[in-house]
């Protein structure tokens, strides 16, 4: 499912231009892909905000009356702000496979005494672009020290296919390493009295 946003074309560029876009509540974007030349819009701020929460957001843009299906390949923001500066959409068509990046989740306890390394924080597959996973769930429920979760072991959903190498590491479960108490420098041990 997309969600649709009402977008108005731009004929101006530059900071100055996006500034006073951004500044009206709008989001500089660029729609491109599949050979057309590419099409320069503004979107609504605050709709916007709320559709590309989500990983590999799919996006149904009306520009002035014509709809294009697209998928968000990238978000710039402000560094300290965190604000959305311009978004990259990429054009696709119902049915069309394409690649992206899926987070991973994990979840569950490791057995006692472990330590676990989160090697790996998204694999890249290959699905549907309108049936799109938001997440790969993986468990290390009950996993001991030395276990390795690798790409081949998520378990993916239907109709989507691993693009990354089956032997990556994503999850990395390790013994925890006790670490003694310091023992308070001469100097601190006589302030303390």
């Amino acid at each position: 499912m997309s969600d649709k946003l009402a977008a108005q074309k731009r004929t101006e560029f530059g900071k100055g231009y996006a500034r006073r876009a951004r500044a009206a509540g709008k989001i500089p974007a660029v729609i491109y892909g599949h050979g057309a030349e590419p099409l320069h819009v503004n979107l609504p701020g605050r709709e916007t905000n709320l559709a590309v929460r989500v990983a590999n957001a799919l996006l149904t843009i009306d520009v002035e009356g014509t709809e294009h299906l697209a998928l968000v390949k990238d978000i710039q923001r402000d560094p300290v702000r965190q604000i959305i500066e311009h978004i990259d959409l990429l054009t696709v068509q119902r049915g069309e496979k394409v690649q992206v990046d899926v987070p991973v989740h994990v979840s569950g306890e490791p057995a006692p005494g472990t330590v676990v390394t989160h090697a790996t924080v998204a694999l890249t597959v290959e699905a549907e672009a309108t049936h799109l996973p938001t997440a790969l769930e993986v468990s290390i429920e009950g996993r001991g020290v030395g276990e390795h979760v690798h790409a081949s072991d998520v378990q993916l959903p239907q109709n989507v296919s691993l693009v990354t190498e089956p032997e990556t590491i994503v999850v990395n479960i390790a013994e925890a390493v006790a670490t003694a108490p310091e023992e308070p420098a001469e100097g601190e041990e006589a302030a303390a009295e």
